[in-house]
């Protein structure tokens, strides 16, 4: 079966045939779900940056937000089930969100792990609407013990900034120094991760080789220091497809990714582990899957209000030509590569 997506990003009736679940078929793969470990929440589309590869099409122009009653919701599932025992915070820039220090304070209260995806300058930036300063944040994550996650494209300004914008790199090592003055890659209960993904159409390298070469940059130069490098693959869609697609590369990655199919990295894909919940309550397999509007495989839509872990548990995840980009290679996740 040729499974088809159409990627409204790109225009109508863009379609992609590039067949992932013969992929599996070929290699004798059944992908279903394992556990729900993690409940993932973009909780805000609004982000002070608007970077390139975003596969959220996260902007300071975006005004989707999460509403109080559905983060308390989250928190009540994140209650009742012992099982899920992680709450993965993600946005656009998920400090934006008037709610997010509540939402952070009340998981780490059932003592759930907490990570945010912060994406460092906004630290500096504040609040791209109403000015709010965000300087707090570092304290903030080291009292509540909460682990970050924040993306670095490279280890110098010049690609840092081509991918993400012009002064972002100097942001970011300021960021970086402030989260280590809080104890931040240092203190072994506070954890700071950075991701890594490539500045073009290209695979990224081996992540181990990767990681020491950016820990040796960042603290010879910076003085800046961090516990790992998540490596993570560009997602053909939104953006970074329309990149693709104007210069002409789009056919080419998706070759690319299709040849690198690693069936070892297929079996640890994040959506066996996780479920992704969208700002509207909607849930998904994974954070793709939600950009892309592909809601868990259910005989009515399942939402926050509707959540049975068990049935979840029972869902055949949704697959789709995107996911080359989590199977090739070392394989990509959102904790980096999924195969050794």
């Amino acid at each position: 079966m040729i499974l088809e997506v159409i990627d409204e990003s790109c225009g109508s009736g863009d379609v992609q045939q590039f067949d992932f679940e013969d992929a599996c078929l070929t290699n004798s793969l059944e992908l279903s779900p394992l556990e729900i470990s993690t409940l993932q929440v973009n909780i805000t589309k609004l982000c002070n940056q608007a970077c390139r590869h975003c596969h959220v099409d996260a902007s300071p122009k975006r005004k989707e937000a999460m509403t109080r009653a559905h983060i308390e919701t989250c928190l009540q599932i994140l209650e009742s089930h012992k099982q899920i025992a992680t709450l993965d915070i993600t946005g656009g820039a998920p400090e934006l969100h008037p709610d997010f220090d509540f939402m952070v304070i009340g998981a780490r209260r059932m003592g759930k792990h907490v990570i945010a995806r912060h994406n460092l300058t906004v630290q500096l930036d504040g609040h791209p609407i109403t000015g709010e300063s965000k300087e707090y944040l570092p304290q903030f994550y080291a009292d509540n013990t909460v682990e970050v996650v924040s993306s670095l494209p490279y280890y110098e300004e010049y690609f840092t900034d081509k991918q993400r914008g012009s002064g972002v790199f100097a942001k970011s090592i300021t960021a970086l120094q402030r989260l280590n003055a809080a104890g931040y890659g240092i203190n072994e209960k506070l954890k700071l991760n950075l991701v890594y993904n490539p500045a073009g159409a290209f695979l990224p390298g081996e992540q181990s080789a990767l990681e020491r070469k950016f820990k040796q940059e960042l603290k010879a130069k910076f003085n800046v220091v961090f516990n790992e490098l998540y490596v993570i693959t560009n997602m053909p869609i939104h953006r970074f497809k329309k990149q693709l697609k104007q210069l002409g590369q789009f056919e080419n990655y998706m070759t690319k990714l299709v040849n690198a199919f690693n069936p070892s990295a297929a079996q640890n894909v994040m959506c066996r582990s996780l479920i992704s919940v969208g700002f509207d309550g909607q849930l998904y397999d994974c954070d793709f899957n939600q950009m892309l509007d592909l809601q868990v495989a259910q005989t009515e839509p399942m939402t926050l209000d509707n959540f049975n872990y068990e049935e979840l548990l029972k869902r055949r995840i949704v697959f789709g030509s995107h996911c080359f980009g989590c199977t090739a290679g070392s394989g990509s996740s959102c904790g980096g590569a999924t195969a050794g």
